[in-house]
């Protein structure tokens, strides 16, 4: 990916590429630090934040790509899986500093939403597109579907817990909610539980049952650009730091910018911010379902589902004991738990028979849809 220049032809095809789109949002890297040092707009602030947050984020996808491509497959899918969903986390980690905690689990809600939903939908949509139907293995797809059940009952329970012996669940309008020690302690127990579960899934995708998890397929030979690991670190380097930036620009205006606009922070976290963060690796599960992989389009939707849901939310939850005004319980509102009982219902079902078609990609968005606007109106 060398170019010379801003005239330098290769370099602008690339940024027209479905590779290269990302990177067309680099100027408002500097326009949110800019605005953010003259106090302008907490909306303008917000809006180009976020937009700010997609080359880097697709920066660190892409880095990690190329550092996965010269580790072998082991080393490999463990830097995939652990890079993954970072921008989502230092995101998340800027907002629990400032105390957002509904936010935070907002955002947790809706990137797993974002991914069954709108980015399977939108795989199956345009990967169906001229074809009868597409296949992928049933065997990877159900084994990730049943680890989203087991991040499901553990969103829940703690939920179920609160309404039975509690004050009930927090309202959409809350920022941060003290449930008490007993529910911390459920979550703490619960969050230990859910990564232990998400350390043997590695070891079950990643090496007893690599050749499942793991078929062949081109995506290394379509985003490797021959970066030598020096330079992959470097770039991962400088993605995270980039990503660590606009992160605390995008948080520290969440709360003005949602009056302006009069959108909740809880739509804000549950629609925006889940989407900013990953829409990168949402364009390449589309990308390869159009080119007929849906092996990796699955596993890119439901796998990050579930990293969400077994680690990052875990994660938060156990950093929240040191970092912000107070720990964070895992406990969901009313809109959060039942959105996230439905999508999991729906990945286990649309995945079951290892086929799909662009009709069950309409209907995924429609779900989505519906989802969003019940978030808009509440």
């Amino acid at each position: 990916m060398e170019s010379g220049g801003p005239h330098d032809a290769p370099g602008v095809r690339f940024l027209l590429t479905a590779q290269g789109w990302p990177y067309l949002f680099v100027p408002f890297i500097p326009l949110a630090i800019a605005l953010d040092l003259v106090d302008a707009s907490a909306t303008a602030i917000f809006f180009t934040a976020a937009l700010g947050i997609i080359p880097t984020a697709a920066l660190m996808g892409l880095a990690t790509e190329e550092l996965a491509t010269r580790s072998g497959p082991g080393i490999g899918g463990l830097l995939n899986v652990t890079f993954g969903n970072a921008p989502e986390l230092i995101i998340a980690l800027f907002a629990l500093g400032e105390g957002l905690q509904e936010v935070v689990k907002a955002s947790i809600i809706g990137s797993i939403l974002g991914n069954i939903l709108l980015v399977l939908g939108g795989a199956m949509l345009v990967g169906g597109i001229g074809r009868d139907r597409q296949r992928f293995s049933a065997t990877a797809a159900n084994a990730q579907s049943l680890m989203l059940f087991l991040a499901a009952a553990a969103m829940v329970m703690p939920a179920i817990f609160e309404l039975v012996q509690g004050q009930g669940l927090p309202s959409v309008n809350a920022e941060r909610v003290d449930y008490g020690s007993t529910v911390e302690h459920l979550s703490i127990a619960v969050a230990l539980v859910l990564v232990a579960t998400y350390v043997a899934g590695l070891l079950f995708s990643l090496k007893t049952h690599r050749d499942i998890f793991n078929p062949p397929d081109q995506r290394s030979k379509e985003t490797a650009f021959g970066w030598s690991t020096r330079r992959s670190v470097l770039m991962l380097a400088i993605a995270g730091v980039a990503v660590g930036v606009m992160s605390e620009v995008l948080v520290g205006s969440i709360a003005e910018a949602s009056q302006s606009v009069g959108l909740s922070e809880f739509f804000i976290g549950v629609v925006v911010i889940a989407i900013v963060g990953n829409a990168a690796e949402h364009w390449v599960a589309v990308l390869v379902a159009h080119k007929d992989k849906m092996n990796l389009a699955v596993n890119i939707a439901i796998g990050s589902s579930a990293q969400v849901a077994l680690f990052v939310a875990p994660i938060l939850v156990l950093v929240s004991f040191v970092l912000g005004p107070e720990p964070m319980a895992l406990v969901f509102n009313g809109f959060e738990v039942s959105a996230v009982l439905l999508a999991v219902l729906i990945a286990n079902s649309v995945t079951r028979e290892g086929e799909s078609t662009w009709f069950e990609g309409i209907q995924l968005l429609a779900v989505y849809l519906i989802l969003v606007l019940a978030f808009g109106f509440a």
